[in-house]
């Protein structure tokens, strides 16, 4: 598979639950070239929650560290820029995440609805800041006209210094189609640079995407879920990356064979890391990566099921690791 597509940096999306530091770190290896942490409410950072500064953990492997927050409070978001300062490369803000948890107290999408606002958000911080601040919207909140290209002109106006758009507007979440072609326009309208995000899932999606958007990068979410390898496979398919995998210490019978194998070995990889980072089997992140490393594999439902009945962590990895590798010896 070929295509002749410039290259672009390829962006791990920030996801509750899932981008924790441990697959973020594996997400490098296999390719991405930036990662983003769970968003993370500016007002438990503002009052010291140790749970939520866990979220922000880094390593000297991830390279720029860049956190993402969101608020409703325009206050406790700069403070919250403030205090990230000298363990930060860049902090992103959120205004695109549309889960009824945060866009009920009027953060993430739903700031979209109050532009003044989000606007006077994104100047005090980018002057509370000696990083740059960058910014992650979708199209609009769905109530009406789309917005999200007079507040891409006005967030650069104020000092942003790049925006990742999500083609979709809060209402329809992740239903129906990303809107390619209202990302365009936003890239035609600014001059910083814009990340195009959703439905890019593989390598003639991104090339797609990039054909239609004429984007700076392309940021990967839910189709990186479980499928870390994804950058690799995206950069290898459109001839950006001629390198092997760390995977391919073996010969592949066939396509599936090499993608059950690279499961195989991302699974590994993200136990050793999460072992690492968190002093053995504690990961609290640790059983939804395993539900979503057995997804669409054969007889994958069937053993998640069996997950249930032993949520322990080091069962958890042994299961997994074990289904995997039987996958991979009988295809």
């Amino acid at each position: 598979m070929a295509f002749e597509v410039e290259q672009v940096p390829l962006f791990l999306a920030p996801m509750s639950g899932v981008t924790g530091l441990a697959y973020r770190l594996l997400a490098r290896e296999c390719g991405a070239d930036f990662t983003i942490t769970e968003f993370t409410a500016a007002a438990a950072l503002t009052r010291q929650d140790a749970r939520s500064w866990l979220k922000l953990e880094s390593d000297e492997r991830e390279n720029p560290f860049i956190p993402q927050i969101f608020g409703g409070n325009v206050d406790e978001m700069v403070k919250s820029c403030e205090l990230l300062q000298e363990k930060s490369d860049i902090i992103d803000l959120n205004f695109g995440c549309p889960a009824p948890v945060v866009t009920r107290h009027c953060a993430g999408a739903a700031l979209m609805g109050k532009p003044d606002e989000l606007v006077s958000m994104v100047e005090r911080c980018v002057e509370a800041s000696q990083i740059p601040v960058t910014v992650k919207m979708r199209l609009g909140t769905g109530n009406g006209l789309t917005n999200a290209l007079e507040l891409a002109k006005r967030c650069e106006d104020v000092g942003a210094e790049r925006i990742c758009v999500h083609g979709r507007t809060l209402r329809q979440r992740y239903s129906g189609e990303a809107d390619w072609q209202a990302i365009a326009e936003i890239v035609q309208s600014v001059d910083i640079p814009v990340i195009a995000n959703g439905d890019v899932v593989d390598a003639k999606s991104a090339s797609d995407c990039l054909a239609i958007t004429g984007a700076a990068g392309l940021m990967i979410g839910r189709a990186a879920i479980g499928r870390p390898t994804i950058f690799h496979q995206i950069k290898s398919d459109l001839g950006w990356n001629n390198s092997e995998p760390k995977w391919a210490d073996m010969e592949f019978s066939d396509e599936m064979h090499e993608t059950l194998s690279a499961r195989l070995w991302a699974w590994k990889r993200y136990i050793e890391l999460d072992r690492e980072l968190n002093s053995g089997d504690s990961s609290k992140n640790r059983l939804r990566h395993a539900f979503s490393f057995t997804k669409g594999l054969p007889g994958g439902k069937a053993f998640r099921t069996q997950l249930h009945t032993n949520r322990e962590a080091k069962h958890v990895s042994e299961s997994v690791e074990e289904f995997l590798s039987n996958l991979v010896s009988n295809v």
